[in-house]
């Protein structure tokens, strides 16, 4: 058998294992990617499942925030503050006294109407009087008118008497019966019964005209007290009007917790005058706190008021959950109530995602145990699969 040549076993060797080589490689990269495949396969497989079952049930974010319907107490009368009560954080409830202001000067006001109602009284019941007054006054002006016509009637009977007379005299003065004398003294008479009629007649109207002065007096004074007693006089009610201010203002001096809560921002000291609808401080309602999550608009398709909520806060971290629900969402976006609202009817226009605030109502029992404040962040997980 002939011997092969050793150079050419080795270069044959050389090629078997290169060969071997290769195909290693081969098998190797056909294996990384199968795993490769199977990788992609299993984390596309559980997205999917965790899109399907999970994340679809749930809206989550982390742009929320405690809010609650904070109460400003402010004064609503000009005074100068003689004491405050409570300092911020301090614990009040509804009712208690926070600052009092000087009541001196609305004790005055009280006094000075008390004084003005007992004034109106008296006066209302001084037309009462003054109208029976007037009412004998016109009785008597009444006699005096029947006095005066009577008298007028004399009058006249004694002027017709006097003319009889005279033309008598003057009937007999022709044939000489008569003196001059006499005829003179009856003409005389005549006048004179004359002149005491229109006298007579005079008295007459000046009583009725006093007769319809008083009258009118009365009227006058009627119609200040008609259809009405003391009590419910338009001065005496007016009065009283302004006694029940003058009291709601003292009664302001002493300034009150108008809700349960916490004292925060207290601006007002001691010394200090402070002006109607000046704040003095707030009183944030702890207890009633709610959290406006801003979810973006594309995560609100399946969230409805009624659904349930959990949410953790960063104060408290993961081991404390609270529970909520839904119970409404805002009227518009941020942007749309934005002190300067953005304007996007322009031709640089760029699409920006909303966020719509969704208000959360917790439990108040969770809230008592662990409070919260005001602008605390939160997480929240509204499960919109209920």
């Amino acid at each position: 058998m002939a011997e092969r040549d050793p150079g050419t076993l080795d270069a044959t060797s050389e090629v078997q294992i290169d060969e071997l080589a290769a195909a290693k490689t081969k098998a190797k990269r056909k294996k990384l990617f199968g795993v490769l495949a199977a990788g992609v396969a299993i984390v596309g497989g559980g997205t999917y499942a965790y899109e399907m079952l999970v994340a679809s049930k749930h809206a989550v974010t982390d742009n929320a925030y405690v809010g609650a319907d904070v109460a400003q107490v402010t004064s609503q009368i000009a005074a100068p503050v003689s004491a405050v009560l409570v300092e911020d954080t301090r614990q009040v409830h509804k009712g208690d006294v926070l600052v009092r202001l000087d009541d001196t000067d609305a004790r005055i006001a009280v006094a000075n109407a008390q004084a003005n109602l007992a004034s109106a009284i008296r006066k209302v019941q001084g037309l009462q009087a003054t109208d029976f007054g007037l009412g004998a006054q016109i009785a008597a002006r009444a006699a005096d008118q029947g006095k005066a016509a009577a008298s007028a009637a004399a009058a006249q009977a004694d002027l017709d008497k006097a003319r009889i007379d005279l033309q008598r005299r003057q009937a007999l003065a022709a044939t000489g019966a008569v003196s001059e004398d006499e005829l003179t003294s009856v003409r005389t008479a005549y006048n004179n019964a004359a002149a005491a009629l229109r006298a007579a007649q005079a008295a007459q109207a000046q009583a009725a005209a006093a007769r319809n002065a008083a009258i009118g007096d009365r009227n006058a004074n009627f119609a200040l007290i008609a259809n009405s007693t003391v009590d419910n006089n338009p001065e005496v009610l007016a009065a009283r009007a302004a006694l029940a201010q003058a009291q709601v203002d003292l009664s302001r001096t002493v300034i009150r917790a108008p809700i349960d809560g916490v004292v925060s921002q207290r601006q007002v000291q001691v010394g200090q005058r402070v002006q109607p609808g000046a704040m003095l401080m707030t009183v944030v309602p702890v207890q009633a706190a709610y959290v406006d999550a801003n979810f973006k608009e594309v995560e609100l398709k399946k969230v409805k008021p009624g659904q349930p909520v959990k949410l953790t806060s960063d104060l408290y971290g993961d081991g404390v959950v609270f529970h909520g629900t839904v119970s409404g969402f805002s009227g518009g976006t941020g942007a749309a109530f934005a002190l300067v609202p953005a304007q996007n009817a322009t031709g640089n226009w760029i699409k920006v995602v909303q966020r719509l605030p969704t208000r959360i109502t917790l439990d108040p029992k969770e809230l008592a145990a662990h409070p919260l404040r005001v602008g605390l962040s939160m997480n929240v997980d509204v499960n919109v699969s209920r």
